[in-house]
């Protein structure tokens, strides 16, 4: 007897969820194997990866609360629902566990942190890590495609689901922004999903680059209202818009950090 594992699928367009807007489909991770499912786009969490993920966001809340007195300024701008899309800059490998640590307990499952695959993806130890724990969906900056993109596209809008976007491509090594790159506009462009801005502070002066154990620093993150793109096509020229207007609000976040 074969077991096929299937996902509840809420219509993403009603305001008023009923029971007749959850329908069952066939998970989108079914026929792979474990290790290619950990990798895959279309990794679905089952009711083990429910469990691990649920088991570390109240452990990894407790640990930013306690070890780094985790501080959230424009609380009320955090996403209550699906989908939506944290961005952030991006100083440490703790920014996306800090990111995920205020949000609702029953949107941990579904938010993915979109990560450098050839950092987090290339041995079974660091996949398992990284899937498991951050909960985390690859990017191949050396082999990215629009197909790629397109996968995630899809994902987000028809799952739906969250994801956590570092669109500088990679950490800081100074503390300061660095320019942004348009990866998140060939997501989200010409569709209703949430835009975050989020700004981060505190995670370089705990884990810096080269830096393996976090000290315990101060950290603080700033959540700006939500843009939508819904109105910007979705070409080259609507993705540099979505950049460029993410990049703004987060830098008018830095600057509010800046002045305290």
């Amino acid at each position: 007897m074969t077991l096929v594992r299937y996902s509840a699928f809420r219509n993403p367009h009603s305001a008023t969820p009923a029971m007749d807007d959850f329908k069952l489909r066939p998970a989108e991770d079914l026929g792979l194997k474990v290790w290619e499912r950990l990798s895959s786009v279309r990794r679905e969490s089952g009711p083990f990866l429910t469990a691990v993920h649920t088991g570390w966001a109240l452990l990894a809340r407790t640990y930013f609360s306690l070890w780094h007195r985790l501080r959230v300024v424009g609380k009320e701008h955090l996403p209550t629902q699906f989908p939506f899309v944290l961005c952030s800059n991006h100083s440490s490998h703790l920014d996306a566990l800090a990111l995920v640590a205020p949000l609702r307990m029953g949107l941990r499952a579904k938010t993915f942190a979109l990560a450098a695959g050839d950092t987090f993806f290339e041995s079974a130890w660091t996949t398992a890590f990284a899937a498991g724990f951050i909960n985390a969906l690859p990017i191949w900056r050396k082999k990215r495609t629009p197909q790629a993109l397109k996968e995630l596209r899809e994902k987000l809008v028809n799952t739906p689901c969250g994801y956590v976007v570092f669109p500088e491509g990679g950490r800081t090594r100074d503390g300061n922004l660095t320019p942004f790159k348009g990866g998140v506009g060939m997501v989200v462009a010409g569709t209703s999903v949430p835009v975050v801005p989020c700004h981060i502070s505190g995670t370089f002066d705990a884990m810096p680059a080269g830096v393996r154990f976090p000290r315990p620093r101060r950290i603080t993150i700033r959540v700006g209202p939500a843009a939508t793109f819904d109105d910007v096509k979705n070409d080259k020229h609507g993705w540099n818009r979505v950049m460029t207007v993410v990049e703004e609000r987060v830098k008018a976040l830095a600057a509010d950090a800046a002045g305290r």
